[in-house]
């Protein structure tokens, strides 16, 4: 798996965001692999979410931009999949704080919602940010094992 291919999808409400960041990524020297969508015709997110999950289970990526009208249901589409920590930002702090804390291998965002500048920005972020590791890699581990109830005191 390559670390500088970053995959990119998302559904028709948000496939003006997804081409302007998939030319900013090839500006910054990373293999762009567009999932899809190319065309503005009604597509159901899920689709896009799985097909960004089987990129990272096969390697052909090592993260990924996922974009759709708001970025929720994309991103819990993706979510579905233990190996995609997918996170739904909206600014550069967040960006940040989702490879400090935790590790995410996808940034959402949603076309509706986010401008393209402040997309860009936190886009650079969350790709030269690295995991802090220390406590924050016990809840990450988490996130991967099979889900238990809480116990309760």
């Amino acid at each position: 798996m390559s670390d500088d291919v970053i995959a990119l999808a998302s559904d028709h409400a948000g496939i003006a965001l997804k081409t302007a960041l998939a030319d900013e990524l090839k500006r910054l020297g990373h293999a762009v692999l567009d999932l899809g969508t190319d065309t503005s015709a009604s597509v159901d997110y899920p689709d896009y979410g799985f097909r960004m999950a089987a990129a990272l289970a096969d390697g052909r990526a090592a993260r990924g931009v996922l974009v759709c009208g708001t970025g929720i249901g994309i991103s819990i589409a993706a979510n579905r999949y233990a190996w995609v920590r997918a996170a739904l930002c909206h600014d550069v702090t967040s960006a940040r704080l989702c490879r400090e804390h935790n590790d995410a291998n996808v940034i959402a965002f949603g076309e509706r919602l986010i401008g393209i500048e402040v997309a860009r920005e936190a886009l650079h972020v969350f790709l030269t940010t690295p995991f802090a590791g220390d406590r924050h890699a016990r809840r990450v581990d988490k996130l991967g094992a099979p889900p238990q109830a809480p116990s309760v005191s």
